[in-house]
């Protein structure tokens, strides 16, 4: 019994160590750290502060974020996951280009995520894959770094904060421009009340997209595990050219729109300069008005009004077919109106004006980040993605927290909604949530059997 006692006596010391640090999970459980070979030792978060991180998704935004990986202080890279197998390869080549390193390669995200050594997954997949792959990730002890569009639906945008908190877990949206410096300058500025009171926002995308190709059944490319590439969303055959970004102008089993693809960014600046929340009204005026036979089945013109309380307002103008103005004004970016002045603001400056249109001050921004291109990356992404491990590592705050994130993506899905449902319709400003009932046929979506994500 004695002995019993002192046992249990030096179990519950050893317990006690660990809960405020002094001696590691593995010692308390299995003895002595000394059994853990130094290289799985430097894995473990705590002992030397080294995060592993895998990657899911490695289409056109690779790259930018690869470089910016690279760059991040005591992380490592342990995964490529992609459906298409060429796409590892590639993204291993990029990696060993930029590291003399590779990483393990694995279709399936279920199979990583069983591996404990994985801290974090950078998610970058297909639109109708994020709030899934994140959801999963969480119930897998994973933090994440969530590609915009955070989620496919309003509905998918509870799930995602709600297993966040049930979990515990680290998860920003890479709304890179929320770490841009200039932008932070400005937008405190704008608070501050350089412009007076600010009333209203408008926030635009201007590109030149091409034809694309008409939707034809065939068999999938080589390489590609087409049942994976559909994950929740229902299974259909595969259509010609589907998995290589024409997914998001084939309807809406696994794209947003352009909306969702770009109006994330720009929306989410203009609600952080008004200092406002969920609207309580939006409006939409959308069509697609380019290459009208051809397979682009989503508008390519898009109008959309939200009105918030104060006699605030935000305005979205996409056109994805027409650059006009990419020119003068970078393609795509944000004015702010105020009562004393306006601002305008992207990627790359800002620049303040008074009320009869006198500049009064331009600010170029440092960072060397790319402006409309697909790809993106550079220095915003870098310290985007640095916050995310600090807040791993250290609980700094994150700059753009995903319960703060999804009240931005929110007005995408709203604008999305009111096009789809062909009418304007109100919002409750303190829940996010509408009476509307046609409104709420798009509210979430239809789900493959056993690929539903379950509230927490």
């Amino acid at each position: 019994m004695i002995k019993m006692k002192n046992k249990r006596r030096k179990f519950l010391k050893k317990v006690s160590l660990a809960s405020i640090g002094l001696l590691t999970v593995n010692e308390t459980l299995y003895g002595s750290p000394n059994k853990l070979s130094a290289k799985s030792y430097s894995k473990v978060i705590g002992a030397n502060d080294r995060i592993n991180i895998a990657f899911q998704g490695l289409g056109r935004r690779l790259p930018g974020l690869l470089k910016s990986s690279v760059k991040l202080n005591n992380v490592d890279i342990l995964y490529f996951c992609d459906v298409m197998e060429k796409q590892m390869t590639i993204a291993n080549k990029q990696f060993n280009d930029l590291t003399g390193l590779s990483a393990k390669t694995e279709v399936d995200i279920h199979k990583i995520l069983d591996d404990k050594n994985v801290d974090a997954v950078i998610m970058v997949t297909p639109d109708h894959w994020h709030a899934y792959g994140a959801c999963k990730a969480m119930e897998s002890g994973k933090h994440v770094y969530l590609e915009k569009p955070c989620s496919h639906n309003m509905q998918e945008s509870d799930q995602i904060v709600n297993h966040m908190r049930f979990f515990n877990k680290v998860v920003q949206m890479g709304n890179q421009q929320r770490s841009s410096n200039h932008t932070n300058n400005i937008i405190k500025k704008i608070h501050d009340g350089l412009i007076g009171e600010a009333y209203n926002a408008v926030a635009f995308y201007n590109n030149n997209r091409g034809m694309v190709p008409n939707q034809v059944e065939m068999e999938a490319p080589e390489g590609l595990n087409w049942n994976l590439f559909q994950g929740p969303a229902p299974r259909r055959k595969y259509t010609h050219d589907t998995w290589d970004y024409n997914w998001r102008w084939y309807g809406w089993e696994y794209g947003t729109g352009e909306a969702g693809n770009n109006a994330t960014h720009e929306l989410d600046i203009a609600r952080w300069a008004l200092n406002v929340n969920y609207p309580n009204n939006v409006s939409v005026f959308a069509q697609k008005n380019h290459f009208i036979d051809d397979g682009w089945t989503m508008y390519d013109n898009m109008e959309a009004k939200f009105r918030f309380s104060e006699n605030k307002s935000i305005n979205w103008i996409g056109r994805s077919r027409n650059a006009f103005g990419k020119s003068r004004l970078g393609g795509r970016g944000t004015v702010i109106y105020g009562t004393k002045g306006s601002v305008f603001v992207n990627r790359k400056e800002y620049t303040v004006y008074d009320l009869e249109g006198n500049i009064v001050e331009n600010v170029k921004s440092n960072d060397v980040e790319s402006g409309i291109s697909l790809g993106g990356g550079g220095d915003m992404t870098t310290r985007h993605m640095q916050n995310f491990i600090d807040a791993i590592r250290n609980n700094t705050q994150l700059n753009s927290p995903i319960e703060d994130a999804v009240i931005s993506q929110s007005m995408v899905h709203y604008a999305n909604i009111a096009y789809r449902a062909n009418t304007a319709f109100d919002i409750d400003e303190i829940s996010g949530k509408t009476t509307n009932k046609k409104a709420n046929l798009f509210w979430s979506r239809n789900y493959e059997s056993g690929w539903e994500i379950k509230m927490k």
